[in-house]
């Protein structure tokens, strides 16, 4: 089992100051790679960042600082294109300047991705986001893709008003992995694990509301879990493994 704790979503600043933009790729050791998550929630920036597949690309390719023409050559396309992109992705924010190398008797700009992965809010659809509310079955794969919508969504807003008043979002994440081999011994998890949150909740938590039905004291935090069989992977050979729900390979 994996426990994390994470007090805030900020990525650390890959832009430096003029002189040192001046100097050579090989002294930009702490610019030259990507780092953290980036949260993209303003419609213009995933805009940019999916109005050409070929966006996705560059990107990642620039997962490792290096210039416009540098990625042409390693993908084998045209400067002008992959140039065009690269500003197009730097005005979004979604690059930085990495600083300048030496190419013959040029010097070029380098860059690199602000984040090491990036996540698209649910936010960015408006009411047509996914919303736990709107599905009737809670033991269903789309209410849990609900929820997991419903958590991105509460945690960036949270996250904002934490940045905006100099604070930091204080996290809890459990991520384990366990296999079932019959559908008694997962409802007999289920079961028993309810009872363990129940009785952890009543035991470490305030109440929610008040006995009039208003707001108690306190901060409210939302607890969720979820659990959900485990795909294969892309490149797995070997076959998929024993159904408990069917009893027969799927």
């Amino acid at each position: 089992m994996r426990v994390t704790r994470d007090e805030h979503w900020r990525v650390g600043s890959t832009r430096r100051s003029a002189a040192e933009a001046a100097e050579s790729l090989a002294n930009a050791a702490d610019v030259s790679t990507a780092s953290g998550l980036d949260l993209v929630r303003d419609p213009s920036r995933a805009a940019a960042l999916l109005y050409h597949p070929l966006r996705l690309r560059i990107l990642a390719a620039l997962l490792e600082a290096d210039s416009a023409t540098g990625v042409a050559r390693r993908m084998n396309l045209p400067r002008q294109t992959v140039n065009y992109h690269v500003r197009e992705l730097a005005r979004a924010r979604l690059l930085a300047r990495a600083g300048r190398r030496r190419r013959r008797q040029l010097y070029e700009q380098c860059y690199v991705a602000t984040a090491r992965g990036y996540v698209l809010s649910p936010e960015l659809l408006g009411k047509l986001a996914a919303d736990p509310a709107q599905v009737a079955d809670t033991f269903s794969a789309k209410y849990l893709f609900g929820l997991a919508s419903k958590v991105q969504a509460e945690l960036a807003r949270s996250a904002d008003l934490a940045a905006a008043a100099g604070k930091r979002v204080a996290t809890l994440s459990i991520n384990t992995e366990l296999r079932f081999t019959s559908p008694e011994q997962r409802a007999a998890f289920t079961a028993e694990l309810q009872r363990a949150i129940v009785e952890v909740t009543a035991r470490h938590s305030s109440p929610f509301k008040t006995a009039e039905g208003s707001p108690a004291d306190g901060r409210p935090y939302r607890l969720i879990l979820g659990c959900y069989p485990i795909p294969p992977a892309q490149d797995e050979k070997t076959q998929p493994p024993r159904d408990p729900d069917s009893g027969s390979a799927s």
